[in-house]
């Protein structure tokens, strides 16, 4: 049994969320350039799904208000988008893209698991290394992270997909 390499992963996510936007609401998406980097991520809101099994992660999709409203008005086929319909939508989003990686992924690593999505706003940053080294307990965690960003041919949908494991 191969190893599944993190680009492979990448590109699973690319195009899973193409794929998603094209299937459910019948929007091409166009991809940005990928940064292989975590970085910080200031949104409006922001959908995060963790993987669990042998490969463990998290699948994170970032955007802005008006951006979020487009997507739940054409994902849930709603005239007005109210909070609770963003956050519905946001939650489905991120689900539907950590759902391809699950069932691509099955037969590779066994039983992938996947769990509820937090929909959460503000800004994110990973913290790699603590501040000072004594302070308090510590977790060294390796993980390889790329920012990948979207957006629509005329600019109405922008959203950043990232992929941390």
């Amino acid at each position: 049994m191969s190893l599944i390499s993190f680009e492979e992963i990448m590109f699973t996510i690319m195009s899973a969320t193409q794929d998603t936007f094209k299937s459910y609401m019948n929007i091409d998406l166009l991809a940005g350039k990928v940064e292989k980097k975590v970085d910080p991520v200031d949104s409006d809101v922001t959908g995060i799904v963790g993987i669990a099994g042998d490969r463990v992660g998290y699948i994170i999709i970032a955007t802005d208000r008006a951006s979020a409203q487009c997507v739940a008005k054409e994902l849930l086929m709603v005239d007005e988008a109210d909070e609770e319909c963003i956050r519905d939508a946001m939650g489905e989003l991120a689900n539907n893209i950590a759902g391809v990686f699950k069932t691509k992924y099955h037969e590779q690593y066994g039983s992938v698991a996947l769990g509820l999505p937090l929909i959460i706003s503000g800004q994110l940053r990973a913290i790699s290394e603590p501040q000072e080294a004594n302070e308090g307990a510590s977790i060294n965690v390796q993980c390889k992270g790329v920012t990948i960003p979207f957006k629509t041919a005329d600019g109405s949908i922008s959203i950043t997909v990232m992929v941390y494991m």
